[in-house]
Parts: structure tokens; sequence; C-alpha cells
């Protein structure tokens, strides 16, 4: 880890906890940010990834690599997650320009009862193994009307909208009871 991944790890941790502070347990927070932290740098050394996340991606494509797309990160740090069955915290699965060349996939963390779009995105792959984190409503690089040269070039045009939705079938499986499939029923 570097120190960066210190600093940020605290902040996501405070972040969490802002969601909503009178129902978030702290301890909860904490481990839900330093996990999600190391978890995302361990993909990226599982995957292979070096560098540029999009030339990886391109790797994968024509078969040089297996894994590291947005859906592995986000699909293997949400198990990891998962088994801590949070109670005060909640995780989603968001899908930015879902089916389209420049989709990304990442999980969102909000309060109990709490809408998707105020919660905070969770991207292992967007800086390559380094988790990238901000609110769902300050995503600039994932906004609705923001794309083509201008916006992957960092141009100032904030729609304020999010490209972010959330994926339902994907959310109803990091959130599946994992007890009640452990023991199956046993005929009398």
């Amino acid at each position: 880890m570097f120190a960066q991944d210190e600093k940020s790890i605290n902040d996501l941790r405070n972040a969490l906890i802002a969601l909503s502070p009178r129902t978030i347990d702290p301890r909860e927070a904490a481990l839900m940010s330093e996990t999600a932290h190391r978890t995302s740098r361990q993909c990226a050394r599982d995957y292979g990834v070096h560098g540029d996340p999009a030339i990886h991606n391109y790797l994968i494509h024509i078969g040089v690599k297996k894994k590291g797309i947005c859906a592995d990160y986000t699909r293997d740090i949400g198990a990891c997650l998962k088994e801590f069955h949070f109670k005060t915290l909640v995780l989603h699965w968001g899908a930015a320009y879902a089916k389209e060349s420049d989709e990304n996939n990442a999980l969102v963390v909000t309060a109990l009862n709490q809408p998707f779009q105020d919660g905070i995105v969770l991207d292992g792959w967007r800086r390559g193994g380094r988790l990238f984190w901000c609110p769902v409503k300050n995503d600039h690089e994932y906004e609705a009307g923001r794309r083509g040269l201008l916006g992957h070039l960092g141009g100032q045009l904030y729609t304020g909208i999010t490209a972010w939705k959330e994926d339902l079938q994907e959310t109803a499986l990091l959130q599946e009871n994992q007890s009640a499939r452990a023991e199956p029923k046993r005929k009398r």
C-alpha cells in the first residue's frame, strides 16, 4: 500500500459515515474502506494489470490476458465485501453507459434505505487497481451527455446528471443472503 492509499482509506471511511452519521457503524465504514482499497490493489496484481486499464482491456480482447475488465473488479471486490454481511451499509452494482463500448461497472455503497444516486462509487478498474471513489452525483468522468472527444479529454462541460444506473439483477446477487443458501431444507 502507498501513503496515498492510507489517506484515501481514512477519507472514504469518513465519507461512508457521512452518508448517514446517526446510522452508519463507524467500524463497518472502516472495514469496508480498508477492504475495498486492499482488494482493489490485489485484483490488479492477480489480473496482471500494469498501467492503463484500457490497454489491459485491449489485451483481454485479443486474448493475451484473461481477466481485469471493470466487471471483474466489481464482482471480485463485491464478493469480498459481501462476506462481511454489513448491517448499516448496502452494496449495489452500478453501470454507466451499459451495453455500450465505453461501459463501466463499479460498486455503489449507500446507507440503509438510501437511494442509489446518493451513494458512493467504488471503482477498482478506473485507476488500474488504485481504488477510485466519489459520490455518484460528483463523478464527472461518468456524466450523462459527457461523451465523445471533449468529455474524455477532460473538457469542463459538466452536465450534473450522472450516467450511473443501478443494475438490479447484479445488485440482488450482491445482497443475497448467504445463510439462507448455506443450509438446504431437510425433508421430513
